[in-house]
């Protein structure tokens, strides 16, 4: 068992992270300053797994506190950062906040790590760094794009700024994960994406499903794809939380691992949008209102990982398929419906 300290852990991903990591027999702490995180996510991990889990309500931007939560757990094990704002469109608008929050957080946090000797941390990335890649399926070796929002560039700076730290070889090991297009829900139905308003697609669709978008607009349907819509790289959110486990064992248990590594998490299968909404029709049953409309600005028109480093060095690999992605976000919108009757969200 090793001691793990999730930030963001309140928010989807890092929700998902905690049930894996305490499935797998590791003792789990929790931070997130619930400016996007929700603790209704952290109460049903509880359920789900029957773990109270020790959380702190704490902006890491706050040297002053993040020092002290060391203090209280000095003997941290490993440490998983998912705690940074991620909305494109809002980070173009907001820039500064964007780097205040992204940056500082993670920089705090490396200073605690470096500072208590903690071995392992692992760094949620973005294949957002690759930009609009020239070669397909993208491998770790492919070149870093100008970025195309504050958000991507706050993803490039940390991943530097990690890069630059383990360069001290201060015996604590890095690893990057860039994921591609996280979607779906825990099996049970009790978490998932809490999207109010909802920038990525799949939580477009749930909604769409259930009435409360009246329509959604597939963004291009001229592109050079096999049905002229974007091609995008989709991994079921369980599968992006056990790699991180993987991740993080795999520093743990290897003293020959490198102290600074990057792997891409994606399913390797590139889905285009139009197959998406197909394959989120056929396992619900429901039949989606949307409209075929013109690109949309910054779009890439295809994107989809190569993700064999982390399937031979971590021994990782994908075990949900696109129909299971569907079937768990829809399950998820379906609990959703349920809690705002009842008053619950």
């Amino acid at each position: 068992m090793a001691k793990i300290l999730v930030t963001g852990a309140c928010g989807y991903i890092g929700s998902h992270t905690l049930v894996d990591l305490i499935n797998n027999g590791h003792d789990v702490i929790s931070v997130d300053n619930l400016s996007r995180g929700y603790l209704l996510l952290l109460e049903n991990v509880k359920k789900i797994t029957g773990v109270t889990i020790p959380h702190y309500t704490l902006d890491l931007t706050d040297k002053k506190n993040t020092a002290l939560l060391f203090e209280e757990h000095p003997n941290i094990d490993g440490i998983i950062h998912f705690a940074a704002f991620k909305w494109v469109g809002e980070s173009v608008q907001q820039p500064l906040r964007y780097y205040h929050n992204n940056l500082l957080s993670l920089i705090h946090l490396l200073e605690e790590a470096s500072k208590y000797k903690v071995q392992s941390f692992v760094f949620s990335s973005s294949c957002s760094v690759y930009g609009n890649p020239d070669h397909l399926p993208v491998t770790e070796l492919e070149s870093i794009k100008e970025a195309q929002s504050p958000y991507a560039s706050t993803k490039q700076m940390g991943e530097t700024i990690c890069k630059d730290v383990a360069a001290q070889n201060t015996g604590m090991k890095i690893s990057l994960l860039r994921y591609f297009n996280p979607v779906g829900s825990h099996e049970s139905g009790l978490l998932g994406d809490l999207q109010e308003k909802p920038e990525n697609l799949v939580p477009v669709i749930t909604q769409t499903a259930i009435g409360k978008i009246n329509k959604m607009y597939v963004h291009g349907n001229d592109y050079a794809t096999r049905d002229g819509s974007c091609i995008r790289d989709y991994i079921h959110v369980m599968d992006i939380a056990h790699a991180h486990t993987k991740a993080l064992e795999f520093t743990l248990q290897h003293a020959a691992a490198p102290s600074f590594d990057i792997y891409n998490l994606g399913s390797g299968n590139g889905v285009s949008v139009l197959e998406l909404i197909h394959a989120f029709e056929k396992v619900t049953g429901k039949t989606l209102s949307y409209e075929l409309g013109p690109r949309r600005p910054g779009d890439v028109e295809a994107v989809y990982a190569d993700c064999s480093k982390a399937q031979s060095i971590l021994n990782w690999e994908c075990k949900y398929s696109i129909d299971q992605m569907m079937e768990t976000a829809w399950r998820w919108e379906e609990q959703l419906a349920v809690w705002r009757t009842e008053g619950t969200i």
